[in-house]
């Protein structure tokens, strides 16, 4: 593209100009920016990020570039753009700082979660500001390594406050495939009159009218066609003769022109082009060590090379353009390439870039060779310490490829297989299956062939379709690895759960596997107990399996449990406290679900940790408690573009606060999150929410068909069990006298299995529904205090509510206005407005006046400002709440600002003394 004495002079490019000054301008005025320059090959997305650096004075400017290539290196596409902020690395909260410096392999560690080290580019990215905005400008991204990608993804969602310009270049021809729902600036050709100009300025001979009219209209506007094409014709043919130009596709006749140029260079000029091609990384040091091993006089080929104008020799080498690398390299032989490639592998030090030597050593290698099979093996290892799994998986795969022994090269196509997988490459990993499978596997191999196919396709398809692969997996592990036999069998059952009435077979599947398998001890191990117990609740009754989960759910209480097991089980123990109704045991083993979750960074596991304590927290009545899990929810799904969690979050808070609108755009969102289609617990889970809601709204007739569907699988137990709650209150209202009875029933057996509080308090006010007279009054009394006992403020405060409106239709006004107007404080002071307005109509009956609560914030705040807010009122710092909520320290501090105004307040000491309410949760 010309430019008129300065970048400033870009040709038909004003108005993405203007897009760009004004980013720079919101820099400088203390927010961030982000913006996804996209467009084809050759249409000026790299001179828009040259204008944005010409005009960036008075900032510091970082920039990065993807490589084509088919070496995957771990986060170096990140490394590249951070490289020059490493300085500030000492600035960050220690598990972000080793989770980036382990990720640049700067320190040895464990492998760190790909979300911590994102949020540690964030913090790393906000704490280079200082007194000048920071400008990150990435060229190619469309090449760059996956985990790279991945992280600057996540930055872009999070950047707020902190004077950051994030700007990507994607080239791209068709889906967006990368940087999705990114604010984006699409570039397009230039206009007729813009072409024939920037025409104009670099032919000087004569051109044909004729031939500028075609190559106007076949170049449709891309500047760099316009600027290469005349390059390569004729004399005659710019004059008007015939040929020239084709019908291939444009790009292909770009690379084509710089194919022609590349080939009329010297000799050693070339292959200094085909060294730069072949290396990724781009270093000068580096490419002249491999120069000097084929014997060619380095310097002269840079003189070469660069009068040429298709590449500069600076800090790092530099194309004009990505096809002219593309060109450089096919226009080698393969077995000149490979002299290139050995050439590359001897000239890196293997101690410092142990990754880079063994890929140009794979790519010099032409058959089978198991020195350099065992070297890519090990690099993979190294690649998964530092977290790049795609990295491992691209190692591994070249190594399976590689290997002449037909059970070692099973033995790598199986671990290339698993690597895939964990880098969400289901269809390559399922190849790689299929291509282990037929190597002579010996027996724990070929189980966990079985086993890693069901994983697959859990993942990629539905957790019904992987479910008798994992079974068939678990059953044959049992002989020699026990361990992992349980852990599989556990897998399979949450998969189960997961898929409830969906399922094929589904949990009872299952459990009839757990206790026909080779070996089972029930009482083996608190781990055997617990798959036992929810076995025998299947496959047997629940009165026979609850006693042995409720056994099961106190051994993990009691117990110590490491990280590992923890992270694993804790998830399906809480579940199975749910459903035995141990309430105590819930809220304690969900709380160290989420603090281990939380305090090791494993985002893989936070998500639903979080649902399983706010469905907790639900309960308890502590609604503020659940919208600030949910907040964290959504934080998590803002940043990694998975509203998963976020979705059911808000499905179990909003139907307890009434609101109508709210719930239908949980239960829409959730039931029309593409990532839950195929799971059976929607329908059960949706369906509980409305019941509440309608139940709360005194809307009986929807209730009581919402309930009947909710509670149609009871084997999904959880809210399965809790939609038979809300069934019998609807029935009752309803005078379905008898259903409600059946179900009172149901609950009154749970509740003699488990003698828990909250399962005899449950219990208690069922049956008061359906009984009468002095049984009525004593089992409301009952269900009451048990209710209290246990903790379950929500439940506890519903059972006085349908106290207070028996007694008051009892014609008992006094007695009823006591319960009633313990009910309305509590379910006032929990937010549940819809139960709390029926209670305040009940006292209203019951001749009390009572007037609604005004809310005590003078003004309404997001719920992510009240979440700092009330983060801010527990003591945490700025960078603490950052971390917590994935966001930098920069943008807290502009919340708070935020919520200082609104709340009428100065300093965060002030906040202790305002109840922060939020406006209403929605999905």
């Amino acid at each position: 593209m010309v430019r008129g004495g300065t970048r400033t002079g870009l040709i038909g490019r004003r108005d993405e100009c203007r897009v760009l000054d004004e980013l720079l301008a919101q820099a400088r005025a203390g927010r961030s920016g982000v913006l996804v320059i996209r467009g084809e090959a050759g249409i000026g997305k790299t001179e828009l990020l040259n204008h944005l650096l010409d005009r960036a004075t008075g900032c510091r400017v970082v920039r990065a570039a993807g490589v084509q290539s088919e070496m995957e290196l771990a986060y170096a596409g990140l490394h590249q753009l951070c490289a020059p902020l490493l300085s500030h690395l000492d600035d960050l909260p220690e598990p972000q700082r080793n989770a980036l410096g382990t990720a640049f392999g700067l320190r040895a560690g464990d492998a760190p979660d790909r979300f911590l080290v994102s949020l540690a580019t964030l913090s790393l990215l906000a704490s280079a500001v200082g007194d000048e905005p920071l400008i990150c400008l990435v060229d190619d991204a469309q090449w760059l390594d996956r985990v790279s990608a991945q992280t600057l993804q996540f930055v872009a969602r999070r950047l707020l406050a902190e004077s950051v310009v994030l700007v990507l270049a994607v080239r791209e021809s068709g889906t967006r495939e990368i940087l999705a729902d990114l604010p984006e600036l699409l570039v397009r050709g230039l206009a007729e009159h813009e072409s024939r100009r920037l025409l104009d300025s670099v032919v000087t001979g004569p051109l044909d009218a004729s031939v500028r009219d075609r190559i106007v209209a076949e170049t449709r506007g891309n500047p760099l066609a316009l600027l290469e094409l005349p390059r390569g014709l004729t004399a005659v043919e710019m004059a008007g003769g015939l040929g020239g130009l084709t019908t291939r596709p444009l790009s292909s006749r770009i690379e084509a022109g710089f194919l022609r140029r590349i080939q009329s260079l010297p000799d050693q000029a070339r292959q200094l082009l085909l060294i730069a091609a072949a290396e990724p990384v781009g270093d000068v040091s580096l490419l002249r060590r491999a120069a000097e091993r084929l014997d060619i006089s380095v310097d002269t080929a840079v003189t070469h090379a660069e009068a040429s104008g298709l590449i500069t020799f600076g800090t790092w080498v530099r194309f004009r353009h990505p096809l002219v690398r593309s060109a450089a390299y096919r226009a080698a032989g393969f077995r000149e390439r490979r002299r290139v490639h050995a050439a590359l592998a001897d000239s890196i030090d293997a101690s410092l870039h142990p990754e880079r030597r063994v890929w140009h050593l794979a790519s010099a290698t032409t058959g089978p060779d198991e020195a350099v099979a065992a070297e890519l093996e090990g690099t993979a290892g190294r690649a998964y310490a530092r977290g790049g799994v795609a990295a491992a998986a691209a190692f591994l795969y070249r190594a399976t490829e590689l290997t002449p022994d037909p059970v070692r090269r099973g033995d790598r196509a199986l671990a290339a297989a698993r690597a895939k997988y964990q880098a969400g490459a289901f269809d390559v990993a399922r190849s790689l299956v299929d291509a282990a499978e037929l190597s002579p596997l010996g027996e724990a191999d070929a189980v966990r062939a079985t086993l890693l196919r069901g994983q697959i396709m859990s993942a990629a398809k539905s957790a019904s379709t992987g479910l008798p692969y994992l079974l068939e997996a678990a059953g044959r592990l049992q002989p020699f690895d026990p361990r992992s036999a349980l852990q599989t069998y556990r897998d399979a059952a949450h998969a189960a759960l997961t898929a409830g009435r969906l399922a094929t077979g589904g949990v009872r599947d299952v459990a009839e596997a757990v206790l026909s398998a080779p070996g089972h001890v029930p009482t083996a191990s608190r781990e055997h107990l617990l798959l036992t117990g929810l076995a025998r609740v299947i496959t047997e009754d629940y009165s026979v399996g609850a006693p042995l989960l409720l056994e099961a759910v106190a051994a993990f209480r009691t117990g110590e449990i490491s990280r590992e097991d923890g992270l694993g089980w804790l998830p399906l123990v809480c579940r199975m406290a749910h459903n035995t109704w141990d309430f105590a045991s819930w809220s304690e083993l969900s709380a160290r679900l989420v603090e281990l979750a939380r305090g090791s960074g494993a985002l893989a596991v936070l998500p639903s940790a979080l649902l399983l304590r706010l469905s907790n927290r639900v309960f308890a009545g502590d609604l503020r408690g659940a919208d600030s899990l949910a907040v964290e929810a959504s934080a998590i799904a803002e940043a990694t573009g998975s509203s998963f969690f976020a979705h059911y979050g808000a499905l179990v808070v909003v139907p307890f606060k009434g609101h109508e609108s709210s719930t239908r755009q949980a239960i829409e969102a959730v039931t029309q999150d593409r990532l839950l289609q195929g799971e059976g617990k929607v329908t059960t889970a949706t369906q509980w929410a409305a019941a509440v809601l309608h139940n709360g709204l005194g809307q009986y007739e929807e209730a009581y068909a919402a309930a009947q569907r909710g509670c149609e699988n009871p084997q999904e137990s959880g809210l399965s069990l809790q939609s038979r709650v809300e069934l019998v209150e609807a029935a009752v209202r309803l005078g379905h006298t008898a259903q409600a009875a059946e179900a009172a029933r149901t609950m009154a057996e749970m509740a003699r299995a488990v003698r828990t509080p909250w399962a005899m308090g449950v219990s208690a006010a069922t049956r008061a529904l359906v009984s009468e007279g002095p049984a009525a009054d004593t089992l409301h009394q009952r269900a009451i205090e048990h209710l209290d006992a246990a903790g379950t403020r929500m439940d506890s405060a519903r059972a006085r509510l349908r106290y207070g409106e028996w007694l008051r239709l009892g014609q008992r006004r006094d007695d009823a206005r006591v319960q009633l107007n313990k009910a309305y404080e509590m379910l006032s002071e929990a937010g549940a407005e819809a139960f709390a307005e029926r209670a305040r109509r009940e006292l209203q009956a019951a001749g009390a006046t009572v007037r609604k609560r005004a809310s005590a914030t003078p003004a309404a705040l997001t719920t992510k400002e009240a979440e700092i807010a009330r983060l801010a009122q527990a003591g945490f710092t700025n960078p603490e709440i950052a971390a917590r909520l994935f966001l930098s320290p920069h943008t807290v501090e502009w919340h708070l600002s935020k919520v200082f105004a609104k709340l009428g307040v100065s300093s965060r000491k002030e906040i202790g003394s305002v109840v922060v309410d939020a406006a209403p949760l929605t999905s």
